[in-house]
């Protein structure tokens, strides 16, 4: 029994080595490869993993296929690219919130942002954006705070889950300007923004991704762009830093990461498909149109993802637990 014990588990072991060997790095992919993304379909991340998806397939000349797993504010997908095995054929999108809010709001983590995950590149990045609903009174940060201030007992705040950085974000404005209001999570910020625009919550610090459609069709307004320079993307938008609330700015990111133990060969390979997709310009049109940039190209390479990782896990760290926000 013993012996046949051992034979099973050398068996087991050659195999999960033939899986990841460097004959197996050379010809990835060879079948569909799955990219995780931690929130719902529909979501703002899913929206930008979709068009990621689209060019990525025909440049690796396999599928990429989206797979939306949410839950646990993005933690239940990325956990899940974390215990995968390391072959390539699963990466998540990660973001501010799923790799580095989250390290530092929750006290037990089914995942380590570091030391679980390779770090492929950066991809996008978009401003983090105040929107209300259209017949909140006020346009301006100044009325909406005014207003808030008056009526924060009965205001009512949306977010893509607990953890999420619309939550984070949004908790952080109202610690900035001295106000409680009650907090309702969703499962995505499709959920979120469909409240918002039918006026079933008041406010909502939505990705640009999810702000853009609503703004553009009038079926929200918004009051300010959250990143320290004003956005390109929201032109006619001030930033809450022009609008008095100095020095304030979220500006959420998003990047690939593999599974930690994956070959050097295989990130590789990822590493550059990723660039071929993000020089594509219709890719780069795509992404505007759905309120997000393409990284610089001098900020796309793992070697600047790992250090920026851990630069942005230091700065929420401090801010979250400057906060009192804590989760279990």
């Amino acid at each position: 029994m013993q012996r046949h014990l051992k034979h099973q588990l050398a068996t087991a072991a050659l195999a999960a080595a033939l899986v990841v060997s460097p004959v197996a790095a050379e010809t990835w992919p060879t079948r569909p490869v799955t990219m995780v993304v931690p929130f719902a379909a529909g979501s703002a991340s899913d929206t930008v993993g979709r068009i990621l998806a689209a060019r990525l397939s025909e440049v690796l000349g396999q599928q990429v296929v989206i797979e939306n797993i949410g839950g646990a504010g993005g933690m239940t997908g990325t956990a899940r690219v974390a215990n995968a095995l390391p072959d390539g054929y699963q990466f998540v999108i990660g973001s501010l919130d799923t790799m580095a809010m989250n390290q530092a709001l929750y006290r037990k983590m089914p995942y380590d942002a570091v030391a679980d995950f390779i770090p492929v590149g950066l991809v996008i990045e978009q401003p983090m954006v105040l929107v209300a609903r259209n017949d909140l009174p006020g346009n301006t940060l100044a009325d909406f705070i005014g207003y808030a201030k008056a009526n924060q007992a009965k205001m009512q705040y949306g977010s893509a889950g607990v953890g999420s950085g619309s939550h984070l974000t949004c908790a952080r404005i109202n610690a900035r300007i001295g106000i409680e209001t009650t907090h309702v999570p969703y499962r995505g910020s499709a959920q979120a923004m469909q409240d918002l625009m039918a006026g079933r919550i008041d406010y909502f610090c939505a990705l640009g991704a999810a702000a853009m459609a609503p703004l553009e069709g009038k079926t929200a307004k918004g009051i300010a762009t959250l990143t320290r320079e004003r956005s390109p993307l929201f032109a006619n938008l001030a930033t809450a830093h022009e609008q008095g609330l100095t020095d304030f700015a979220v500006n959420f990111w998003s990047g690939f990461f593999l599974p930690k133990g994956t070959p050097p060969d295989i990130r590789q390979r990822l590493v550059a498909a990723t660039a071929e997709t993000l020089n594509t310009p219709l890719t780069q049109e795509r992404l505007r149109n759905a309120g997000v940039t393409v990284v610089a190209a001098d900020r796309r390479s793992s070697d600047y993802l790992k250090t920026f990782l851990a630069g942005e896990i230091g700065l929420w760290t401090g801010i979250i637990r400057a906060s009192g926000v804590s989760l279990d």
